[in-house]
């Protein structure tokens, strides 16, 4: 429920701050005393654009500001999808700055019109002559029947079985669609692959190759290389290591006159042991130095291809073109089991369509055996409404395509006066047959689920008294589940109010101001003899004012 309103600089309104009750709350006041401009406001806090237009001084910023007890409104997982903090008593501020720019808040927490939007259809509902065209769409009149039906649960199980209907038919669709295309490439892949295979990647060393090749191709140059080192080793009188050994036989004749010459001894016998070794792993290599043409062309030849692979797929090692032959082998066995894959989700699709298909029929039937009493109630209200001839047909039908209703095709239609048929409500009903035929509808969904307050805008315009005495009674009814507010000029009305709102415009200064003022019971009284009789008031709209009031 609304509990207060705040309103600066808007329109020809100062400053308004106000608090408000649940129950039924009645706002008079005479034509043009700025009625309108408290919807204005009160709409903006619903997410309207703002115009700079509406600021009264267009130096300071306009602030309108709502506070809503939302405890019995459920909207946790609202709040939550909305990345909002939750509070029983949510604040929604609008601001217009004086350049212009709007901003909107919820807790204090800005906010996007959207979000504002989202959240406001919760909490207040302005019921206007434009409104009523709601009626005539398929989704206002999917969502009376469904709240009779008890259909919400119904309805989330179907729209999330329906999300995952739609994505599997999605998904089928860009397999078939990919399917030919992977089919055009499967040829190319597989001569890639086989490519790659045929070269054994994961058992090339490349370092290995490419030193077998230098050696095999520069077999001459290393065994001459090999031989002049050998010779310049062990030549007789001449060689490396004799002179080696002259050396070792010098400084063993010094060797026991000190530390240092001892140990340069025993260095130069390293030395010499280390020749040594080096010259039979010279006589081995010398020994093992064979000339192979065939696998010089064998070595040449994997490395040309290697090198040819590197090139072909723009890469520069060994695990690269191993990485592109695991990707490409996955390209073909996905090619190879596309058939399978869209089989298997034709099957998914299958089972999704039973299950939207037993729930759509719940819906379907809970909507059927709840049409009846439906058409009942709105029928006896109507009558009461002085619309005692109007009567109601809703057409179910069962079709064959999933809408975000389910599975059925809804349809209202009203016949107003006896020997006439019935046609689509559109067609069918006036402008105040509408507007009746809407607070008629509002009245029972109210018995079936938690409606926002709700602000009928003078919903009584041209109805005679005793059908505004009857709309009165409804309104009344109503604000024992909720709150309702009634903009009317209609006395009957206005008496059956628990509280009452009287606006009124004052001129101060030359400068005209609306302002809002809740009536106590003296001016209560005082205000419907107005209404009754005008400004002039007599005795006998006194009375009949407290005869209305009591």
């Amino acid at each position: 429920m609304l509990t207060s309103l705040y309103i600066k600089n808007y329109a020809l309104i100062d400053e308004l701050n106000v608090a408000f009750n649940n129950g039924f709350t009645i706002i008079t006041g005479e034509t043009g005393a700025g009625k309108s401009i408290l919807l204005g406001g009160l709409s903006l806090v619903l997410g309207k654009r703002a115009d700079l237009s509406q600021v009264k001084n267009d130096g300071e910023k306009c602030i309108i500001e709502a506070i809503f007890d939302i405890a019995n409104y459920d909207l946790k997982a609202l709040f939550d999808a909305l990345d909002l903090d939750y509070d029983v008593h949510t604040i929604i501020r609008r601001e217009i700055l004086p350049s212009g720019k709007s901003r909107a808040f919820i807790n204090d927490t800005p906010v996007t019109l959207e979000s504002l939007v989202a959240l406001s259809s919760y909490l207040i509902d302005i019921h206007s002559q434009q409104q009523t065209q709601q009626l005539t769409q398929d989704d206002y009149q999917f969502k009376v029947i469904d709240a009779l039906a008890a259909n919400k649960s119904n309805l989330e199980d179907f729209s999330k079985q329906l999300g995952i209907y739609k994505k599997l038919n999605k998904t089928l669709a860009e397999l078939k669609s990919s399917k030919a295309e992977l089919i055009k490439e499967y040829d190319y892949n597989l001569f890639l692959s086989n490519e790659l295979n045929e070269i054994n990647l994961d058992k090339i060393n490349l370092e290995d190759l490419e030193t077998q090749y230098e050696e095999l191709n520069n077999v001459e140059v290393i065994g001459e290389k090999l031989s002049s080192a050998k010779a310049t080793l062990s030549a007789e009188d001449l060689g490396v290591i004799d002179q080696i050994n002259i050396v070792k036989q010098e400084l063993s004749k010094i060797a026991s006159f000190g530390k240092p010459y001892e140990l340069l001894k025993e260095r130069v016998i390293s030395v010499g042991i280390e020749l040594d070794d080096i010259l039979i792993e010279i006589d081995n290599l010398e020994d093992n130095l064979s000339t192979d043409p065939q696998e010089l062309e064998r070595i040449n030849s994997k490395l040309q291809i290697v090198n040819n692979l590197f090139q072909k797929h723009a890469v520069s090692e060994i695990e690269d073109l191993i990485g592109i032959k695991k990707d490409l082998q996955l390209k073909i066995d996905n090619t190879e089991s596309l058939d399978q894959s869209i089989l298997d989700k034709e099957q998914e699709i299958l089972k999704a369509n039973d299950k939207l298909n037993q729930i759509a029929l719940k819906i379907h039937k809970n909507r059927k055996k709840v049409i009846p009493v439906f058409v009942s109630k709105l029928e006896a209200i109507l009558s009461d409404l002085g619309m005692p001839n109007a009567k109601f047909k809703v057409e179910l039908e069962a079709t064959a395509q999933f809408t975000k209703h389910g599975k059925d095709s809804l349809q209202f239609l009203f016949m107003a006066n006896k020997g006439s048929s019935f046609n689509e409500l559109k067609k069918s009903a006036s402008g105040g047959e509408l507007s009746r035929i809407m607070l008629a509808i509002k009245s029972i969904l109210a018995e079936y689920i938690q409606l926002p307050s709700i602000m009928f805008d003078e919903i009584d315009t041209g109805v005679s008294g005793e059908i505004s005495n009857k709309m009165g009674d409804i309104m009344k009814q109503m604000s024992s589940r909720m709150q309702v507010f009634s903009i009317t000029h209609l006395p009957q009305i206005a008496a059956k109010g628990n509280s009452h709102f009287k606006v009124f415009k004052t001129d101060i200064k030359d400068i005209t101001h609306t302002q809002l003022k809740k009536l106590n019971e003296d001016e209560r009284i005082v205000e419907i003899a107005q209404m009754l009789g005008g400004l002039t008031i007599t005795d006998s709209a006194m009375a009949h004012a407290k005869q209305l009031l009591n």
